[in-house]
């Protein structure tokens, strides 16, 4: 039994050292940290129509969104723009950082060739991830070369290198290919937003990648520095090439950039917990009970016995006061006056 359960804490030990080897060669050290493309584009290609998309990566129980760009230690709502040439299209994803300034944040993109073949791209924002951070879907069968060696039951049989190919089966392609799709326009801006956002505090970043890794296993991409990214964004899209001549950038966004304002919330939530409870604890217990205590007792027992016991003062003042000397000496002249008249 013990060696079962030695085996488990090691076990336990391996996978948590990898997870954190794997979040130190993903992390960017950009605050696009916070929202990772990978799951981002596994919910768009789950979701069935646009505005079901926004409205999920905005809920806090999808865990998908911890994102904060105004630094204000809240999610921020992220809101989701639609733009359409043909059978291009560009979702762009965007925050209202403060009045009058929008931050894009991605861009996911979906087209359909002559030989209809849909393919879909998520390209970050360079300002949040770097220059050509993109991603995109790989089929659930990679490539497979068997090994002579293997002596397992399952048969390993090889099989063609997964293409970076989106069959139109996902609701959304073909929500946006359909006949019934309209364009989405979110009528969100700065300081409105919709009565299901409730804004909730961010995480730290290895807490936030810890619940989102196993997005991971169904893309590929991200930098080429990153696990030799070889992918590349589809310039074929008409739509993305004229989006990138007007995209949004914030001036707040680039300034708390550079100034390095963004590395310094990834530990944040850390020490903020800390200092809440250690100098609430100090402050509450020690001075309060300290001076109610000895002070009250000490002060109430002493003074009270020393006037009570020592009755001397009291009594002496007392004894002279009583004598009645002077009102028995004025009664015999009356007498003497009265002798007289008798004479």
């Amino acid at each position: 039994m013990k060696i079962k359960f030695g085996l488990l804490i090691v076990m336990f030990l391996i996978g948590f050292s990898n997870l954190r080897a794997q979040s130190d060669t993903t992390q960017l050290g950009l605050p696009g940290d916070n929202l990772d493309l990978y799951a981002v584009l596994d919910l768009f290609q789950k979701s069935k129509t646009i505005e079901e998309f926004e409205k999920t990566l905005n809920e806090e129980k999808t865990g998908i969104n911890n994102l904060d760009l105004n630094l204000d230690e809240k999610v921020d709502f992220i809101k989701v723009e639609t733009k359409q040439d043909k059978d291009d299209f560009v979702f762009v994803l965007q925050v209202d950082i403060v009045k009058d300034e929008i931050q894009d944040v991605a861009a996911i993109l979906v087209s359909k060739d002559k030989d209809k073949k849909v393919t879909i791209q998520i390209v970050g924002n360079e300002d949040l991830y770097g220059k050509d951070y993109v991603i995109e879907p790989k089929l659930e069968t990679p490539a497979v070369t068997p090994n002579p060696a293997y002596q397992g039951k399952d048969t390993a049989v090889a099989s063609p290198a997964a293409e970076a190919i989106v069959v139109g089966s996902e609701p959304i392609i073909q929500y946006v290919y359909s006949p019934v799709y309209v364009p989405y326009y979110p009528p969100y801006y700065y300081g409105y937003y919709p009565p299901y956002y409730r804004p909730y505090p961010v995480v730290t970043f290895h807490v936030y990648f810890g619940r989102n890794s196993y997005h991971h296993r169904h893309y590929h991409g991200g930098h080429h520095h990153h696990g030799g990214n070889t992918v590349i964004i589809n310039n074929n899209n008409r739509t993305y090439n004229n989006y990138n001549r007007s995209r949004h950038s914030s001036n707040t966004v680039n300034r708390n950039k550079n100034n390095g304002n963004y590395k310094s919330t990834r530990p944040s939530t850390k020490p903020s917990t800390k200092p809440s409870q250690k100098p609430n604890k100090g402050i509450s217990t020690q001075p309060h009970n300290k001076p109610s205590t000895k002070p009250s007792t000490k002060p109430s027992t002493k003074p009270n016995k020393q006037p009570q016991t020592r009755p001397k003062p009291s009594t002496r003042p007392s004894t002279p006061q009583a004598r009645p000397a002077p009102k028995t000496r004025s009664a015999s002249p009356k007498m003497n006056k009265g002798g007289g008249r008798r004479r």
